[in-house]
């Protein structure tokens, strides 16, 4: 007879436990090959240079430090599987052999609690998440995956960690739900029928939601706007500056969500290009930032005259190009219109248009859909940027593990498994078609097998529904 789990778990274990006798925590290959990525650009030393004065001498005693190299690690892990909050990431990293080794930890260590990141977070400024995107950008220089000379620019929307019901007056503080149910009073209605009351508020004249005069007093910087699903909330709105010739993300922000596109546009582009200029050492900016495509959205005379003024030769197209009068321009704001236009309607200008909607639209995929920062589970426009910077620069180590050995994600990594795994079968059929040829007997015996294997492997759970081009060929 054989004992079960349940009834082995009750019975008396030994007291010591040999380690060699423990589960050895071996990395997945991704996450050895990512390892082995951030060594090469000298990632974990860059890291704890930055970090050395956030943290106390050792000398002094006191509890010892995380590694600061473990952290970023960490935020490396929530981005490549999916983890939204740093609670997800702690317990993540807490049970699995592979993502311990991939940390440096064995089995008889503890790895950092949740509450131990956000006390990082706080403890880093984010000047030093700035150092560490500026390392991974110089690894992405060295493999010439940075050009910095063509950039695009474009925000997106994320839902705030806050919630409407929770607005209040600035001046009043009055709750935004009581002050409804007060207005639903007044028009005669039971401010006890919640549904009643919802479907007031939602047709009442005059209805308006002022980031000037409401906030959320949880999260100060949480503005009232439209989420990405169209319906209003709390939001904020994320912006990339991307490289238009490799999709390397060069700048990452948050911003506030009521402020506009073109607000201080100029000076964030700018700032783009110093830090083009420290990573691929160009002082003098002579080959970074020769241009810079945006939407429709971004275009604003002013910013797009100190932008030309840099030098930069700005690809926006104008939004009110056909109600603009000629005869009330000056002549400045006539040739800053006239240059914007020949640089959108151009062969180039349209190209990097294209480019634009690709690389941008792409980065943000990556970052907030699949990397799991649609939706905030921190709050401040500080602690979002933060975590921002990380995923961005996340995002370029996956351009370079995919430029270096083929794979940047841990699916494409798994599923270029799956496929080296039908290759071989590939070949296995092959050559059994061979033998079949030579000898029909043997070799359709052999051929009958190979297909019960096939239809197993093709219609397992375990492996996606792929049917490559050789198993249409051969009808299998």
């Amino acid at each position: 007879m054989f004992e079960t789990r349940q009834a082995a778990a009750e019975t008396q274990q030994e007291f010591w436990v040999e380690t060699r006798r423990l589960p050895q925590a071996t990395a997945s290959t991704f996450y050895r090959k990512l390892d082995e990525t951030l060594d090469s650009i000298g990632f974990a030393a860059g890291v704890r240079e930055v970090c050395r004065p956030a943290y106390a001498d050792a000398a002094r005693g006191g509890r010892p430090g995380i590694d600061p190299a473990v952290y970023f690690k960490m935020l490396m892990i929530g981005f490549f599987e999916n983890l939204p909050s740093e609670r997800a990431i702690a317990a993540r990293c807490a049970d699995s052999l592979s993502m311990r080794a991939f940390l440096g930890y064995g089995l008889e260590e503890a790895t950092p609690d949740h509450s131990s990141l956000s006390v990082i977070r706080g403890r880093l400024g984010p000047e030093i998440y700035q150092a560490a995107f500026e390392l991974v950008l110089a690894g992405l220089r060295g493999h010439g995956l940075l050009k910095g000379r063509n950039l695009g620019i474009d925000s997106s929307v994320i839902e705030a960690n806050a919630s409407l019901r929770e607005l209040v007056h600035r001046n009043t503080e009055e709750q935004y739900w009581e002050y409804v149910k007060r207005l639903a009073a007044e028009a005669g209605i039971d401010p006890g029928d919640t549904r009643a009351v919802r479907r007031f508020d939602k047709k009442r004249e005059g209805r308006k939601t002022s980031n000037e005069e409401w906030v959320n007093p949880h999260d100060p910087d949480a503005k009232v706007g439209m989420t990405k699903r169209g319906a209003c909330g709390m939001i904020y709105k994320p912006e990339h500056v991307t490289d238009l010739d490799t999709g390397a993300i060069v700048a990452a922000e948050v911003r506030l969500g009521d402020q506009g596109d073109t607000e201080d546009l100029a000076a964030r582009v700018l700032a783009a290009g110093e830090v083009l200029a420290r990573v691929c050492d160009d002082p003098m900016q002579e080959k970074v930032l020769a241009s810079l495509t945006a939407d429709e959205g971004y275009f604003s005379v002013e910013e797009v005259c100190c932008l030309q003024g840099e030098r930069v030769r700005v690809v926006i197209g104008d939004p009110h190009e056909s109600k603009r009068r000629k005869d009330k321009q000056s002549g400045t704001v006539r040739r800053v219109l006239s240059k914007a236009k020949r640089a959108v309607r151009s062969k180039s200008g349209k190209a990097l248009l294209r480019k634009r909607g690709e690389h941008l639209e792409r980065s943000f995929c990556h970052v907030l859909d699949h990397g799991k920062q649609r939706r905030a589970t921190l709050r401040g426009r500080v602690n979002l940027t933060k975590r921002q910077l990380a995923a961005a620069f996340t995002h370029n180590l996956s351009l370079l593990m995919r430029h270096l050995t083929g794979y940047g994600t841990v699916k494409q990594c798994q599923a270029g498994n799956r496929m080296a795994g039908w290759g071989c079968f590939s070949a296995l059929w092959a050559a059994l078609s061979a033998m079949q040829v030579a000898a029909n007997g043997f070799g359709r015996f052999l051929g009958s097998i190979c297909r019960i294997v096939a239809g197993f492997v093709r219609f397992s759970p375990a492996f996606p529904e792929i049917r490559p081009k050789w198993a249409i060929s051969t009808g299998c």
